[in-house]
C-alpha cells in the first residue's frame, strides 16, 4: 500500500471531523489558562485522549498541567510523535469580537491566547486522530506519541520532560506552530531553529527585619513604628531590577538579537501598613541562540541578585524554570514535512472570513480592504528561501535565533518544526493593528479554522509517511547522528539542562476561586 492511501484517508477524517475540531479549539481559546495553571485545558485533552483510546500518564515529569499519551497498532512499527500547547498569556483577554473587549466575565488583565496556542495543541491533536484513523484502516503498525506540554511561554515543560526520559525512543518527532514572523509563514525551518533559553525567579526574604540595626533604647518592640525600619524584600527587588537593566549592554555582545526580560510575582503584601516586605519575586527570562550566552547572563544576573539582598537585608533564593537548549536542523525531516504541506496547499480563508477582517478594519480606522488579509498567508514558501530570507539580517556565524522549547526535543529524535500561516491583516504602509486584534482573529472559528484544517493534514500525512518509509526514516537519523556526533550521547550531543523540579509552587497568575466567584488574579472591576 502506497501512503497516497493512508493520506487520502487522514484527510477524509479531517474534513469529516472539521466542524468538531473548530469546535474544540474555540473550547481551549475560551479557557485561557496561563502558564503551570492549565488545569481544565490539560484536563480536556486528557479525557478525549483516552476516549480515542489512547493510554495517558497525568501529571508526567512531575507537572500537574502535562501529560503523556501512547497509542500504538498492531506490533513493531516506528514510533512518531507531536504535542500540545495550550497554556495563554497573562493580560491579553480578548473575546472572538471585531472590537476590542475581554471575554465575558473577565477584565483585560485575563489570560488570553496570542499565539494562539489554543490552535496549536489542536492542530497536532487534529493530525494525530487523523493519522490514527487511517492506521486502523490500512492496517499501519507503529505507535502513535503525543506530549501535553504547559508553560511554553516560560520555556518550561520540554526541558523537564526531556532530562526524565519521555522522548527516549522516538523515531521521529513534529513540532508546530502558528506564523510569528515572516518569513516563516507556510514553511518548515531549514537550518536555523530556535536558541536557547533559561529562566529563572530570584526570590528576596526578609527574615529578620529587626536586626537591620541596633536596637535602641526604649524600643522593647522590634517594629516600633518609630524606629528604623530595614529595607526589605521589595528594595532588594528594586535594586535588582535596576542594577539588571543598567548592566545589560555589559552581557552580551551587540549581535543576535538575544533578549532578556522580568516579570515581578506578587507577594500577598498590600495589606501591610508600615512593616518592611518580608518577601518580593522576580522572574527573568534569557533567549539567546546558544547555552553558553545564557551562562554568561545567567552569571550576571546571580551577582546582581546577591548584591541586591546584602543592600537590602535580606537573602536571596534562585528558583529555576527553565533551561532549554537550542535547536537542531534535520533536512531530511524538513523536505518530508514541507512536501508534504506543498500537496495540502496553504490554508485558504472564505468570503465570510473576509467580511470578519474587513469589519475589524473598520473599527480600527481603516478603509475596508477587498482583500483583507497579509498575501503571504495564502503563499508557500520554500525552507531554503525562507532560510535566506531570514539570514540577511543575522551574523553569519550565528545558528539558532529567536526562542521556544521544542528545541529540547531536536536532541533526542529527528524533528520537523512546521510553520502555518495564522490570519493576518494588510493595511496601510506604516500602520500597525492594535495587539487585540491578532489574539481576536486567534479565537474566531471563520478565521482561524483554515490554519488548523491545513496544520492538521501536513502534520496527519507526514506521520503516515514516516510510519510507512523506512528509507526516509534511515535517512533522518542517519543525519540526527552525524550532527550529534553518534546520536545520543555523542560528542556534538547537548545532554538535558533541566537539573530541578517543575517550579509549580510558584505563585503564577492563574484563576481563582473567591466568595464572588470565578475570577482572575487580579479583581474584576467592580469589586
Amino acid at each position: 500500500m502506497t501512503s497516497k492511501i493512508a493520506e487520502e484517508t487522514a484527510t477524509h477524517w479531517v474534513d469529516e471531523n472539521a466542524a468538531e475540531l473548530s469546535k474544540w479549539t474555540s473550547e481551549i481559546w475560551h479557557k485561557g489558562e496561563t502558564a503551570w495553571r492549565e488545569y481544565e485545558s490539560a484536563a480536556w485533552y486528557v479525557q478525549r485522549l483516552r476516549a480515542e483510546g489512547f493510554e495517558v500518564e497525568e501529571g508526567s515529569g512531575g507537572m500537574p498541567t502535562a501529560f503523556a499519551a501512547s497509542w500504538t497498532n498492531g506490533e513493531g512499527g516506528p514510533v512518531i510523535a507531536s504535542y500540545a500547547e495550550y497554556d495563554a498569556v497573562p493580560g491579553n483577554c480578548q473575546a472572538a469580537s471585531t472590537v476590542k473587549a475581554p471575554r465575558a466575565g473577565l477584565n483585560e488583565h485575563a489570560g488570553g491566547h496570542t499565539d494562539p496556542h489554543s490552535a496549536l495543541g489542536m492542530s497536532a491533536f487534529g493530525g494525530l486522530l487523523a493519522a490514527k484513523a487511517a492506521m486502523q484502516a490500512h492496517n499501519i503498525p507503529g505507535t502513535l506519541k503525543f506530549f501535553g506540554e504547559p508553560a511554553e511561554k516560560v520555556r518550561g515543560s520540554k526541558p523537564i520532560h526531556a532530562a526524565r526520559g519521555y522522548y527516549d525512543g522516538l523515531d521521529a518527532m513534529i513540532s508546530f506552530h502558528p506564523c510569528y514572523m515572516l518569513p516563516l509563514c507556510n514553511t518548515v525551518n531549514w537550518d536555523t531553529h530556535c536558541g536557547a533559553a533559561f529562566a529563572m525567579v530570584y526570590r528576596f526574604v526578609c527574615d529578620e527585619p529587626e536586626t537591620w540595626l541596633k536596637r535602641a533604647d526604649g524600643l522593647p518592640i522590634p517594629q516600633a513604628h518609630s524606629a528604623v525600619r530595614a529595607p526589605g524584600a521589595n528594595d532588594a527587588l528594586f535594586y535588582m531590577y535596576n542594577a539588571s537593566k543598567a548592566l545589560r549592554d555589559s552581557m552580551l555582545p551587540h549581535m543576535g538579537g538575544w533578549s532578556i526580560s522580568e516579570a515581578i510575582l506578587t507577594a500577598g503584601q498590600a495589606t501591610a501598613d508600615n512593616l518592611p516586605a518580608r518577601l518580593a519575586e522576580i522572574q527573568y527570562i534569557i533567549r539567546v541562540p546558544t547555552v553558553e550566552m545564557a551562562e554568561q547572563a545567567t552569571l550576571i544576573l546571580d551577582r546582581n541578585a546577591e548584591a541586591a539582598a546584602r543592600l537590602a537585608h535580606c537573602r536571596v533564593e534562585k528558583i529555576w524554570v527553565s533551561k532549554s537548549r537550542p535547536g537542531l536542523a534535520n533536512h531530511a525531516m524538513a523536505q518530508l514535512v514541507y512536501d508534504k504541506l506543498a500537496a495540502v496547499g496553504a490554508p485558504k480563508w472564505s468570503d465570510r472570513a473576509k467580511e470578519i477582517a474587513r469589519e475589524i478594519q473598520t473599527n480600527v480606522g481603516l478603509e475596508p480592504m477587498a482583500e483583507p488579509f497579509l498575501p503571504d498567508c495564502e503563499k508557500l514558501i520554500a525552507p531554503q528561501e525562507a532560510e535566506r530570507i531570514l539570514r540577511q539580517d543575522l551574523p553569519p556565524s550565528q545558528i539558532n535565533y529567536t526562542s521556544d522549547d521544542y528545541t529540547d526535543m531536536c536532541w533526542h529524535a529527528p524533528t520537523a518544526r512546521l510553520y502555518i500561516a495564522r490570519p493576518m491583516l494588510t493595511g496601510p504602509a506604516g500602520f500597525a493593528y492594535p495587539d487585540w486584534v491578532m489574539n481576536a482573529l486567534g479565537g474566531i472559528p471563520e478565521t482561524i479554522d483554515p490554519m488548523v484544517i491545513c496544520a492538521s493534514k501536513t502534520i496527519a500525512h507526514s506521520m503516515l509517511e514516516l510510519m510507512q518509509n523506512a528509507e526516509l526514516r534511515a535517512a533522518a537519523r542517519k543525519e540526527f547522528e552525524q550532527r550529534t556526533g553518534g546520536g545520543v550521547g555523542g560528542t556534538n550531543w547537548i545532554p538535558p539542562l533541566a537539573d530541578y523540579e517543575a517550579p509549580i509552587g510558584l505563585r503564577w497568575p492563574e484563576y481563582v476561586a473567591t466568595v464572588r466567584g470565578r475570577e482572575w488574579w487580579i479583581p474584576s472591576a467592580g469589586y
